[in-house]
């Protein structure tokens, strides 16, 4: 199926909304609800039909187009490269995966088990989040590199902080399997840097 570059460029908006409640929850220790249970739910909708479907509705990553506008179109000064850090990172992972179906495999299945949480629970309950972090930290973040995430130790050392932290890098991970899958790429992002930009704008603006 032929992806446009709205699709493409929310899906690197997902990538950006999980690594900027990564920062909230580092640096504060708190994040929404709201923005925690929309983005971790992308985990779940496997057989979406589209991009949209993944991530419900644009209002549920607005803080990711946001980010991404800021750090795309931003000066160079101004850049948070810890942001930028954590997003390279992110399709870093994603490529090994995507090389290894059986580690994809592996997730689906892991996933697919943690189903019955979420409909027992809330995708938010702490027992759904220590689920996912825990796939994170035993499937995905083996294989490297891994993210060193920065912020106050004060939050950082909590059990639950940690674990919305790797389960928001999970969900991270995820739009980028999917950013991957409508062709995106680190050439075509260098390549369509204005692109990303108006159609951010675009979609901010629709809002």
């Amino acid at each position: 199926m032929e992806h446009n570059q709205e699709e493409r460029t929310l899906a690197l908006a997902g990538i950006y909304q999980s690594v900027i409640l990564v920062k909230e929850v580092a640096n504060t220790g708190n994040v929404s609800d709201a923005h925690l249970a929309s983005i971790l739910e992308t985990l779940f909708r496997f057989d979406a039909n589209n991009v949209m479907d993944v991530y419900g509705d644009v209002t549920t990553i607005k803080k990711g187009l946001i980010t991404l506008h800021e750090q795309l179109s931003g000066d160079k000064r101004n850049i948070d490269m810890e942001i930028t850090r954590y997003v390279i990172n992110i399709l870093q992972l994603e490529k090994i995966l995507r090389k290894s179906p059986h580690l994809m495999n592996k997730l689906a299945t892991e996933l697919e088990n943690s189903k019955s949480k979420v409909e027992y629970f809330h995708i938010s309950h702490d027992n759904v989040i220590a689920s996912l972090a825990d796939i994170y930290q035993q499937i995905i973040s083996p294989i490297g590199p891994k993210i060193m995430v920065q912020g106050s130790h004060t939050y950082l050392s909590q059990t639950n902080n940690a674990n919305k932290v790797r389960a928001l890098l999970f969900a991270g991970v995820r739009s980028a399997v999917l950013w991957r899958q409508c062709g995106g790429s680190r050439w075509q992002l260098l390549l369509s840097r204005k692109k990303y930009i108006d159609s951010a704008a675009t979609l901010l603006k629709n809002l």
